[in-house]
């Protein structure tokens, strides 16, 4: 990094191999990583790079394809740093790499309902970022606000509804990388809540290859959602289902399947590539158009070159 004028405290690391980083394990190398120790790094990291560099903020790499050729930009990953949980009354604050299940287990503990991010895979960066939900509950019925560094090195706060937050997204600014989050969690018993996290748990691993190299859900559900970013749980449109209807359930490509246990997770069955995995994903939504003509979105990010 010759042009760079500032020297980071975090580590920046040339050509780091990010399929060590994604849950799926695939992926070609970034051109740097960055882990800034703490906001003021990360800040003037940011305001000192030049502008024509680009970032990609990455979490844990929980809903995301590398493409086998890598990332020409600097990836910014945060760490132990952004990781701390606290409570104060109603309000429950988290640094974006808290994983979604501790911030919703201390929280319980303190008697604050966050149930909904025990069963949700990655940090709360990502959560933010897409909305994330489950059981019925999303992020967008409970964040307060997001603080922010702009791709300038600019620390704001930004209301959650200046990020109109809607199905598995939001107008996050182009390259920011949020730092932290608050949301507002209603009060309940510590122990009901607990009782209630182990139901989940038990139903998401009866029913979902929790075990398997997985990015959580492949695509969208057809259904789509509400102005308030909710699920439309009216329409029993679901994604698994049109999938097993062009009878993709179980397919494979190289070392890609189609989960047999449940059709909208699509796995690295042993020594897959980047390009197996979406070249996968490209053969189950051209089927399922052919069919049914149903157009499936992308619910996993896919980045880089081929």
């Amino acid at each position: 990094m010759d042009k760079l004028s500032y020297t980071p405290r975090g580590a920046l690391t040339p050509n780091y191999p990010l399929a060590d980083l994604t849950w799926l394990r695939v992926g070609g190398p970034a051109d740097w990583l960055f882990q800034p120790a703490d906001e003021a790094d990360l800040s003037a990291f940011l305001a000192a790079l030049p502008a024509d560099v680009a970032v990609f903020p990455m979490g844990v790499g929980s809903n995301l394809i590398v493409r086998d050729g890598g990332l020409r930009a600097v990836v910014i990953r945060l760490g132990r740093g952004f990781s701390a949980i606290d409570v104060e009354g109603d309000r429950v604050t988290a640094g974006a790499a808290a994983l979604d299940v501790h911030v919703a287990r201390k929280a319980a503990e303190a008697g604050r309902d966050l149930t909904f991010l025990r069963t949700i895979p990655g940090a709360i960066g990502g959560a933010v970022r897409m909305n994330a939900g489950c059981y019925g509950a999303y992020v967008a019925d409970h964040l307060i606000s997001a603080r922010v560094v702009l791709r300038s090195g600019e620390s704001v706060e930004i209301k959650a509804e200046d990020l109109h937050l809607a199905y598995r997204s939001s107008t996050l600014p182009e390259q920011a990388v949020i730092i932290a989050a608050t949301f507002r969690a209603a009060p309940g018993d510590p122990a009901a809540l607990a009782a209630r996290m182990a139901e989940q748990i038990a139903k998401r691993d009866a029913s979902q290859p929790t075990k398997a190299r997985s990015a959580g859900s492949t695509f969208r559900n057809p259904s789509g959602a509400s102005s308030t970013g909710r699920a439309d749980d009216s329409q029993e449109l679901k994604a698994w289902k049109v999938i097993d209807d062009a009878g993709m359930r179980g397919a494979r490509l190289g070392g890609a399947q189609i989960s047999e246990m449940h059709s909208n997770f699509l796995i690295n069955a042993g020594g897959a590539t980047a390009r197996d995995l979406e070249t996968l994903g490209e053969e189950v939504r051209k089927k399922v158009l052919q069919t049914q003509g149903i157009s499936l979105e992308w619910e996993i990010m896919r980045v880089g070159e081929y």
